[in-house]
């Protein structure tokens, strides 16, 4: 039918994976220093949402033999999709993670558009907006760029510096790219892996830096054949039947100044210090429920889509995923930083994540049962998503309102209950927990033990 366009095989692998209990949604939460005006909100996702990225007023319907197609809503209307919650004057930062955690067990609408933003009002300490997106219009990395491209500058008095969008990421594509025609399978991801590394670009940032991911022959096969027998993880709490209800919490906004003084004093980077105090709280959060502390993988995923280059207006998925083990088992902090940057460093040089974005595309060609079992198998193999969002280095604002912080986390695959997030803004990192109930009901918890054991590494510090 004329103006419907396929979906692509790996966008459709996370339409089908969705199921009640495990929805495929990116939430965000952005908090502000005072109140948004919602007329001017509406404004920029007009002009900087809707108008630039036609999936924001496309709908997903059936094609030939069910195969989903995109085409474009006959009746949308933006209101529809930025509800405004009011929250009594007394609500805090308990009240706003339970109204999260709520909404996060409610599917998207699929008669519309995928997305939807609720702009919270009255709450202690500013507004709060939501924004729900499913994940089959795009990776995590890529709705981060186009929501912060949402924002603008702060200017030293505080107020926002122009109505463009900020340079969050270099925006520049070279000429060169826009010509590449896009070939259609995973050797697409390796070629533009290759070049991107090439020329120098930082291809991954959730949470491994640049490195060489892409290696030839046996080393491949090698990798490949290691996550195929990679053993499931043990059991534990973190682990087992999901549920529709789900919950969140996320830290106060963390100096990042203290996360680079331990590893400038210990010998690890940013990443490095941040996973091991993710480690460390699993453990301590292990311990307080007589779980054995065994290692436990982390599902960490890894952009595929150089960042030098702007998100295309199609936007689309363009990631793979690693298995990091994290070591559970160590007790002492310091010797559990340098095993966390040994597995990080081992990672950094592994093809994984190239080879599991082969897999996700293929498996957006299956049935939807058979992709279920895949990935359900998959998800045996790892106890929690792990990632780590950069965001702008200076303050934006947002509508005319300055952002305060902000936290983000990506679905977790494969009946994973549990996902960590780490977003870095302005000079601060936030930690953010994601969980089923069922398996982990007090997130709270974890965000204290992370806390906790970020203190216990700089008590080490000389």
């Amino acid at each position: 039918m004329a103006g419907r366009e396929r979906m692509a095989s790996m966008d459709a692998a996370w339409l089908q994976m969705e199921e009640p209990a495990n929805l495929m949604m990116i939430t965000a939460v952005l908090w502000f220093d005072g109140a948004v005006d919602r007329e001017r909100l509406l404004t920029v996702l007009r002009e900087r949402l809707v108008e630039r990225y036609p999936r924001f007023r496309q709908r997903v319907v059936p094609g030939p033999l069910g195969a989903p197609h995109w085409e474009d809503a006959p009746d949308f209307h933006l209101e529809e999709h930025l509800s405004t919650l009011r929250v009594p004057a007394s609500t805090g930062l308990a009240g706003l993670e339970a109204l999260v955690g709520d909404w996060m067990g409610v599917p998207l609408e699929r008669s519309r558009p995928l997305w939807h933003f609720h702009l919270v009002q009255g709450a202690r300490r500013g507004d709060v907006l939501l924004a729900r997106l499913h994940h089959c219009m795009a990776d995590g990395i890529a709705l981060a760029r186009v929501l912060l491209s949402l924002t603008d500058p702060v200017d030293a008095a505080g107020g926002p510096e122009s109505t463009e969008a900020p340079e969050v990421w270099s925006e520049g594509a070279p000429a060169e790219a826009a010509r590449q025609p896009q070939a259609p399978n995973w050797m697409r991801l390796a070629r533009g892996a290759r070049a991107a590394l090439r020329k120098g670009a930082e291809l991954v940032r959730e949470p491994i830096l640049a490195g060489d991911l892409v290696r030839e022959g046996a080393k491949g096969a090698a990798a490949l054949g290691k996550l195929l027998v990679l053993p499931p993880d043990p059991r534990s709490p973190l682990r087992g039947p999901l549920g529709t209800r789900k919950r969140a919490a996320w830290s106060e906004p963390i100096a990042l100044e203290r996360v680079k003084a331990v590893g400038r004093a210990l010998g690890g980077t940013v990443n490095d210090v941040l996973l091991t105090a993710v480690t460390g709280a699993l453990r301590r959060y292990l311990a307080t429920r007589d779980a054995p502390l065994e290692d436990v993988h982390a599902l960490v995923p890894v952009n595929l889509r150089p960042l030098d280059a702007p998100v295309p207006r199609e936007l689309g998925n363009r990631f793979g995923v690693v298995f990091l083990r994290l070591p559970v088992h160590l007790a002492e902090p310091r010797r559990r930083l340098r095993e966390v940057a040994k597995r990080m460093e081992h990672l950094k040089r592994s093809p994984e994540a190239v080879l599991t974005s082969g897999m996700l595309e293929l498996l957006g060609h299956t049935p939807a049962a058979l992709e279920r079992a895949v990935v359900d198998v998959m998800g045996t193999k790892a106890s929690l998503v792990a990632t780590n969002v950069p965001g702008p280095r200076q303050p934006v604002a947002l509508a005319g309102t300055r952002l305060e912080g902000l936290t983000f986390w990506v679905p977790q695959a494969g009946h994973v209950g549990l996902g960590v997030s780490l977003f870095s803004y302005a000079g601060q990192v936030t930690v953010g927990v994601a969980s089923d109930a069922s398996r982990v009901p007090d997130p709270g918890a974890l965000v204290s033990a992370f806390q906790e054991e970020l203190a216990a590494l700089e008590t080490t510090v000389p």
